[in-house]
């Protein structure tokens, strides 16, 4: 069993958790205004005639004009923006926990405000870039802890060895213009006590989970991430959502760091683990 563990994890306050979630500030993206990619143009192909997906997004609900929810969240606060609560068929339990974590506890035990990777398919505010070839599509994510996730386009199986992991094991394969990945070996508990939610209002995920996301690239300005959520451990049955994103052309992806574990005072409560000899 091959597991992955953050190094540590920070001591967070609800307002730390808070500004996890929030948009990016003008200033962090150097002042400017949110550029728009000129709408209708033809996606691009790879020279095997692929869609290529390469390019800067800005996270799907954030773009320029996008529009917001009825309720008024993104995506990164509630992965069912967009859908009934009908429409999310969570088990008596689930449904207990998730009011728990976001109408009592108002969301302060959130895995990512504890600097913790907010996992497939959990997205947060921040843009994102894809690097593509013909055997690796790579998603490398500007916010929370600078992840990234490989999805394998060579057509190997999946790792037999790999659970209980936040971004899972990804495999890619083509179904005309449409890249289908499929994602196993998620996990960290029974849902109860896990590292990993949804979103920030806290849509639990079990070791169960089985994810299968539909990526197109209508065109050239914006890419579709149809996401099915296949989690028998909390839910009745698979549910869908999708996700819109804006291509964010001149932007490159920041530097972004979560991961020292202070104190109030700034302190790094991990170099007393530091003994050397």
């Amino acid at each position: 069993m091959r597991r992955r563990f953050p190094g540590s994890v920070v001591t967070a306050t609800a307002a730390l958790a808070v500004l996890s979630w929030a948009p990016p500030a003008p200033a962090q993206r150097g002042a400017r205004k949110l550029p728009s990619a000129q709408k209708g143009q033809p996606a691009p192909r790879t020279p095997d005639g692929r869609v290529d997906f390469s390019g800067v997004y800005h996270a799907p609900g954030y773009g320029p004009g996008d529009p917001r929810s009825k309720t008024g969240e993104g995506y990164a606060h509630n992965i069912a923006r967009d859908l009934n609560p009908e429409d999310v068929p969570m088990q008596p339990w689930a449904k207990e926990l998730f009011n728990k974590r976001s109408e009592e506890d108002l969301s302060k035990d959130d895995p990512e405000g504890f600097c913790l990777p907010m996992g497939t398919p959990r997205v947060n505010p921040y843009p994102w870039k894809i690097l593509q070839t013909d055997k690796l599509f790579v998603i490398l994510y500007e916010g929370n802890v600078h992840s990234y996730r490989q999805i394998f386009l060579d057509g190997r199986p999946h790792d037999k060895n790999v659970e209980e992991t936040f971004w899972g094991d990804s495999i890619g394969k083509w179904e005309g213009d449409t890249l289908v990945v499929d994602t196993v070996g998620l996990g960290f508990g029974d849902g109860r006590n896990n590292k990993s939610w949804l979103d920030a209002d806290g849509h639990p995920r079990t070791n169960k989970l089985h994810v299968i996301e539909r990526f197109t690239r209508p065109e050239f300005a914006k890419i579709v991430d149809e996401i099915t959520i296949d989690d028998p451990g909390a839910y009745t049955r698979p549910w869908k959502v999708t996700q819109v994103s804006q291509l964010a052309p001149g932007w490159e992806i920041q530097e972004n760091i979560c991961n020292e574990n202070q104190d109030e005072h700034g302190n790094n409560l991990d170099v007393q683990h530091l003994v050397g000899k």
